[in-house]
């Protein structure tokens, strides 16, 4: 399976129609980005459906859910659904599984139990699912985790092919690395706003990135990374939002990208923000396109 070094990353495609989002991810795949990430929620696109309507209409592409949560279905209808893709489609789906967030799982009406055993025990039950009637994919599917600390950076090392962390640094890259090891994927996300203001691009990422600075995982996480309470408040301080975020032109977004490739990533995942809020950031995607 072929990632490229530079994919696309959205949450912004859930409210298109779907003839806008065909000639949407045809577009992308038509620019050259080797991969389409996309997040899943409750009130947003079903992972698997999803993948399969974007796989059926892009021919090279490589889909990849960014992530599906473990709590959005069983471990069994996920091994179903991933043989299916994987079988139709070869070589061109990834399935990415993460553990979302207390307060987002309680609001699905589940109990939120600890994150590394919680994801531990659903690989498990992906594993020991029968094959049954389906046909067998070409190559065993491949799987990644969104893994931020140590414990599912080496649960994603061993049992999953990788890891596809989110709100991360290029410091975080290299710590993901050194964890995984080599000959494991490393694909983080990458948040990127074309803005050379500082002022409008920090105002407009500090809008973006508030809420989920309150996640503990994100917290936790970055706290690992040398990052203090004082970083959090009032959406950010300015050091935090501009290594967790890269804005300016496309010269300094390919440096970023440069970067994380030096860290140690394979691939990185381009979260695009729009200047100007809503719609999606297709122009944005042309630009960018120039990277890839």
């Amino acid at each position: 399976m072929d990632l490229g070094k530079v994919g696309i990353w959205t949450n912004q495609l859930t409210r298109l129609t779907s003839p806008e989002f065909r000639d949407t991810v045809q577009e992308i795949e038509e620019l050259g980005f080797g991969t389409l990430w996309f997040g899943e929620s409750a009130l947003g696109r079903e992972a698997f459906t999803n993948a399969a309507l974007t796989l059926s209409w892009t021919g090279r592409i490589v889909v990849a859910t960014g992530v599906a949560s473990i709590y959005a279905r069983d471990a069994s209808a996920t091994a179903s659904a991933q043989r299916v893709l994987c079988e139709s489609f070869p070589h061109r789906f990834l399935l990415g599984l993460g553990v979302s967030h207390e307060g987002l799982v309680k609001a699905r009406g589940h109990s939120y139990d600890k994150p590394l055993d919680a994801m531990r025990h659903y690989l498990r039950g992906i594993d020991v699912h029968p094959a049954g009637d389906l046909p067998h994919p070409p190559v065993p599917p491949p799987r990644v985790l969104a893994a931020l600390g140590p414990g599912m950076l080496e649960l994603a090392r061993d049992h999953a092919q990788g890891a596809h962390p989110f709100l991360v640094t290029p410091e975080h890259t290299h710590l993901a690395r050194e964890t995984l090891g080599p000959g494991r994927l490393l694909a983080p996300e990458q948040g990127v706003l074309l803005e050379e203001d500082p002022e409008v691009a920090r105002s407009i990422l500090r809008a973006e990135i508030k809420n989920r600075l309150g996640y503990p995982n994100y917290r936790k996480s970055l706290v690992r990374l040398g990052w203090t309470t004082d970083d959090f408040a009032g959406g950010g301080s300015d050091a935090l939002v501009d290594r967790l975020f890269v804005w300016g032109s496309v010269a300094e977004v390919a440096a970023r990208v440069k970067e994380h490739l030096a860290a140690g990533a394979d691939h990185v995942a381009l979260y695009v923000l729009r200047a100007k809020a809503g719609g999606v950031p297709i122009e944005e995607y042309r630009q960018l396109a120039s990277i890839v």
